[in-house]
Formats: structure tokens, sequence, C-alpha cells
């Protein structure tokens, strides 16, 4: 179980520190708004990754090319109208402090949750390595696929929650001006990055036929 545990915790941090939809939407959001914020969003793999490996084991060989093309679509979507909303209130918003709450936490965790399920990476990881590695330590032992599963969200988390708590930590140190450029960028990058997903989920499925 220590193996599967350290295996866990190494995926989970690889995981929550790389570059991807829902990093950068914790970083804006953090950048925007502090690091309440930025946790909210954070945590969101914890509200959505039960129906994400759940659909994952269940229709372990049904998940093909064509569900995750229209995952990655519709996630393309979601990002780019997300990133033009950010840059939107960044660029109008005269000043961004401590006290801005506008997006509030159901909104904090909606847009979190919404990012997670319809970006495809979760999705490919759990259908082509996690899920098999889950089930084959559950059938070995119940306690296995825990330990694995315990240590992997505490780090996909943890990495995740750390980086708010280090953009908090930076943006005390900048003026309203620059957070407010920085947020911009930030929003510019969710567009850049749905983009650049719609074009791989359209390439995606051009290949299935």
């Amino acid at each position: 179980m220590f193996e599967a545990a350290v295996a866990g915790l190494s995926l989970g941090l690889a995981a929550g520190v790389a570059p991807g939809p829902l990093q950068t939407l914790v970083v804006t959001a953090t950048l925007r708004r502090g690091f309440g914020a930025g946790w909210r969003i954070a945590v969101a793999p914890l509200l959505t990754d039960a129906v994400v490996v759940g659909a994952s084991l269940a229709f372990l060989s049904f998940l093909d090319a064509a569900v995750l093309g229209t995952l990655g679509l519709v996630g393309a979507v979601l990002l780019v109208g997300l990133g033009l909303v950010e840059m939107l209130r960044a660029a109008e918003t005269a000043r961004v402090d401590e006290e801005d709450r506008s997006g509030g936490d159901v909104g904090d965790l909606a847009a979190g949750a919404l990012v997670n399920l319809t970006n495809p990476h979760p999705w490919i990881f759990w259908a082509a390595a996690g899920g098999p590695l889950v089930v084959r330590l559950w059938r070995e032992a119940p306690s296995a696929a825990f330990a694995f599963l315990a240590p992997f969200y505490l780090g996909l988390v943890g990495g995740k929650v750390g980086l708010a708590a280090v953009v908090a930590a930076l943006r005390r140190r900048l003026s309203a001006a620059w957070r407010r450029r920085l947020a911009v960028v930030g929003g510019l990058l969710l567009v850049v990055g749905g983009l650049l997903l719609g074009f791989d989920a359209w390439r995606g499925g051009l290949s299935l036929g």
C-alpha cells in the first residue's frame, strides 16, 4: 500500500501543478479576488471527479475518441467564454482589491466544476491510466485503491491551493493597475487555451472519419 500511496501523491502533485485550464482559472481568479476565490476553484475536482472517475470506470471500454472530442469542444467554448468575461471584468474594473468578491462562493465553485467536467484531460487520465490502475488495486485489496486515491487528491488539490496561496502573496505586492493587467492576461490565456483545446478536439473529430 505504501507504493500505491507514493504513486498517488506523485501523480496528484504532477497534475496539481501542471499548466491547464483549471490552473489558469485559479491564477486569474486569485489575481482578481484574492486567495478565497482561488482555493474555491482549486477544490473543484473534489466535487466533480466522482462523476469523471465513476463514468470512466463504468464505461471504460466505451469512452472513445468521439466522446472525448465532444467534451473538448464543449470545454473549448466554455473556456473562451470564461476568458472573455475575465478580460472584460478586469479591463472595466477600476480597482481590484482584497474585498472584491464579485464571483461569490457558488460562482467560483460552479466555474471550477464546469471547467473540470468539460476538460478532457481528467477523462483521458482516468480512462487510460488511473481507472485501470484503481481497478487493479481494488482487486488486490480495496484498501490499496483508497491508499492511492487519497494521496492523489491531496496532491492534486493541495498543489492548486498552494499555487493560489503563492499568487495571493505576490498579489499583495502589486499595484491595483498591475493586478488588473495580469488578470487581463490570465483571461487572454483562457481564451487561447480554449481555442487550442477546440482545435485539438476538432482535429481529433476529423480523424475519426
